[in-house]
């Protein structure tokens, strides 16, 4: 089931998102759907940061201790989750200005599924090159803000118009909450949980 959506996701989005609100899974399934797909950067980042090692610039490779790499990892997984959740919980508590009354599971199951391609994007870091990884996330970041807007009317049962609209404002939402998650690692870091390299 789960990889039936991602695919639909992909194939024929806005008959998938037809699908996801019909049959309105349980607030596990959306979970688990966040906690299986938000693997796959966490893993993806582990493996290439401690035993690939990141190209930066002209032929200088950066690695992390596995420990370093390890403890950036479970930060990353549990940064992403959040993020998720967080831009659910936006999503929900936006809805009434936009004469949307979703529950909070639908609101979760939005934001899980509008958020897929960009953590099925962490693939991208097996090869762990910058200018390849950044034009993968670019790739991944456009088509997740096109999920948004093909998926809000659907989910929240509103017309077109105003789905542009909430679409926009959980973008501009979605992009403070970036900012604010790239803050607190800046922090975290500054504080001595930075990474450590070989």
């Amino acid at each position: 089931m789960l990889l039936n959506h991602i695919w639909g996701l992909y194939a024929h989005p806005k008959e998938e998102w037809h699908t996801i609100e019909k049959r309105h899974e349980s607030l596990t399934y959306s979970f688990t759907h966040i906690l299986v797909v938000a693997l796959i950067p966490s893993i993806c980042g582990y493996y290439a940061a401690a035993h690939i090692g990141w190209s930066i610039g002209a032929n200088e490779i950066i690695k992390l201790t596995e420990q370093s790499a390890t403890f950036m990892a479970v930060g990353m997984y549990a940064a992403l989750i959040a993020g998720v959740f967080a831009l659910a919980y936006l999503i929900h508590w936006m809805a009434k200005t936009f004469d949307a009354s979703p529950d909070f599971t639908q609101s979760l199951e939005l934001a899980a599924y509008t958020a897929t391609p960009l953590l099925m994007v962490g693939i991208a870091a097996l090869y762990p090159v910058l200018w390849f990884v950044a034009c993968a996330g670019l790739v991944a970041v456009c088509y997740s803000v096109y999920l948004l807007y093909s998926g809000v009317p659907i989910m929240m049962n509103i017309p077109e118009e105003k789905g542009f609209i909430y679409s926009s404002s959980v973008v501009t939402c979605g992009l403070v909450l970036l900012v604010g998650i790239m803050a607190s690692t800046v922090i975290l870091w500054s504080l001595g949980f930075g990474p450590i390299f070989t």
